[in-house]
C-alpha cells in the first residue's frame, strides 16, 4: 500500500464514481458533532465500485479479454458488473444464494453472468475460484487485494477535503477493505485521526481475529448486515487494520434496526443493515466520541425492500416506539374501557388488541388482554405502565 496508489485511483475514478456528499446530522447524538458520507448514494448503491473500477483499469488487455469473475454478498458483484460493462469486460459474478433478489437482479441489469452458489459468501467464494481456474477468468477479490483497498481508500481522500479537523472516522467491517483503504490513506494525511471499524456481533471475524492476534474463521455468521456477514477476513485487511485501526467494536440486529429506522426517519436516507453499523455505534456509545467531530460512513443502501419492513418494526421496538403490554383483567364490563382511557390520556395509540379467556389453572373470572401500541420512547412506555398499574390493573 503507498498513498501514490490511492491518488492514483482517485484520478482513475474521476469521471466514474460520484464523490458523494457529507451531510451533517445533528440529531444522531446531542454530545458529538456527527457527520454522515452517504456512499449509500454511490453509483451501484455502494462504495464498492471504487475498488472493482480501480482493480480492472489496470488489467492488461490480454487479462481483459479472458474477462473477470467475482464473489459477492450483493454490493461487489454491482461494483463488479458495472466497471466490466464500462470497460467492454464479460464479468462472472457468484453469489450466495441468499443474497437478496433486489441485488440479484441489480447485477444481472449491469449484464453480468450471475451463478448462485448454495450457501454463504465463503461458499460463493470457493466457486468463483473453481471456475476461475477452470476458465481462466481474472479473479476481483473483494476486499484482500491491494488495489481494491487503494480504490476504497479514495473516499478518505474526499473527507479530507470535505470537511476539515475531524477527530474521528467510523467505518463498517466486513472483510475490512473498505476500513483498511479508509484508515491507511487517513492516518497517512493525518495520524491523529481515530478510525474505529464496527461489525455485527452476529459475524465479529475480524474483531475476533484481532483480539486474539491471529487471523481466524468463524463456523457461521448470522446477521440482517449482509453486506458485512464474512466468516474470514483477508491476511493484507488484517495486517492493516493491526497496524492502523484504533478499535473495532461490534453491534446486535437490534441496535442497527434502530439505526437504519433513525437515518430514514430523521436524515431521509435509506442504508442497508451494513451501512448503517457505523451510525449505530456512535448512536449508541460504542466508541468514545463525546465532544469529538466524527464522520460515520454509510457503505451502501441497497437494502431489499421486503427486509426493509422487518427492520422498521424491530427498530421501532428497539426504540420504545412500539410496545405490546399484557395485562390482566377481571372479566367484567368497563374494563376495556379503563386501559383504553388510561392509554389515551397518556397520548398512546392502540393499533392492536387480543383479547382472550384465561385458561385452566387460573382464575374463572380471569381474562388477559395483549395490546399493541404507538408510543414516544421508553420514557413513554413506562408512563403509561405506571399509569395502568395505579390504577389496579396487573400487567404480565
Amino acid at each position: 500500500m503507498t498513498l501514490d496508489n490511492v491518488y492514483k485511483a482517485s484520478y482513475a475514478l474521476k469521471n466514474v464514481v460520484r464523490k458523494t456528499d457529507v451531510i451533517y446530522a445533528p440529531k444522531l447524538r446531542k454530545d458529538a458533532e456527527i457527520y454522515l458520507k452517504t456512499e449509500n448514494l454511490q453509483i451501484t448503491g455502494s462504495f464498492k465500485v471504487r475498488g472493482a473500477y480501480y482493480k480492472m483499469s489496470k488489467l492488461s488487455e490480454e487479462e481483459k479479454a479472458r474477462g473477470v469473475i467475482a464473489c459477492s454478498a450483493g454490493n461487489h458483484a454491482q461494483g463488479v458488473a458495472l466497471a466490466a460493462q464500462k470497460n467492454g469486460i464479460k464479468a462472472v459474478i457468484c453469489l450466495p444464494d441468499g443474497a437478496p433478489i433486489s441485488k440479484v437482479e441489480a447485477t444481472k441489469s449491469y449484464g453480468a453472468e450471475v451463478c448462485l452458489v448454495e450457501g454463504v459468501y465463503d461458499d460463493a467464494y470457493n466457486k468463483a475460484l473453481e471456475l476461475r481456474d477452470e476458465m481462466g477468468y481474472t479473479f476481483i477479490h473483494p476486499f484482500n487485494d491491494e488495489d481494491v483497498i487503494a480504490g476504497q481508500g479514495t473516499i478518505a481522500l474526499e473527507i479530507a477535503e470535505q470537511i476539515a479537523d475531524i477527530d474521528a472516522v467510523i467505518v463498517p467491517v466486513g472483510g475490512g477493505g473498505l476500513i483498511s483503504g479508509v484508515a491507511y490513506t487517513m492516518k497517512m494525511l493525518n495520524p491523529n485521526v481515530k478510525v474505529y471499524g464496527v461489525q455485527a456481533s452476529g459475524a465479529p471475524s475480524m474483531a475476533n481475529s484481532l483480539h486474539d492476534g491471529r487471523i481466524e474463521t468463524l463456523q457461521s455468521v448470522s446477521t440482517i448486515a449482509d453486506g458485512i456477514a464474512v466468516k474470514c477476513p483477508g491476511n493484507l485487511t488484517y495486517e492493516l487494520c493491526r497496524q492502523y485501526v484504533d478499535e473495532i467494536v461490534t453491534v446486535t440486529d437490534d441496535e442497527i434496526s434502530a439505526a437504519i429506522l433513525a437515518l430514514m426517519e430523521q436524515h431521509k436516507l435509506v442504508t442497508e443493515g451494513a451501512g448503517a453499523v457505523s451510525v449505530e455505534a456512535a448512536m449508541f456509545g460504542k466508541v468514545d466520541i463525546a465532544g469529538k467531530k466524527v464522520v460515520c460512513l454509510l457503505s451502501g443502501g441497497n437494502i431489499d425492500v421486503t427486509i426493509l419492513s422487518r427492520v422498521i418494526k424491530r427498530g421501532l421496538l428497539m426504540s420504545g416506539r412500539s410496545a405490546q403490554l399484557m395485562i390482566e383483567l377481571v372479566d367484567k364490563p368497563g374494563q376495556l374501557k379503563n386501559v383504553s382511557r388510561i392509554i389515551a390520556d397518556l397520548g398512546g395509540n392502540v393499533i392492536s388488541v387480543h383479547h382472550e379467556r384465561a385458561n385452566e389453572g387460573s382464575d374463572v373470572n380471569g381474562c388477559y388482554l395483549r395490546i399493541i401500541l404507538e408510543t414516544r420512547n421508553f420514557e413513554h412506555i413506562e408512563q403509561i405502565k405506571k399509569a395502568l398499574t395505579d390504577f389496579g390493573f396487573k400487567l404480565i
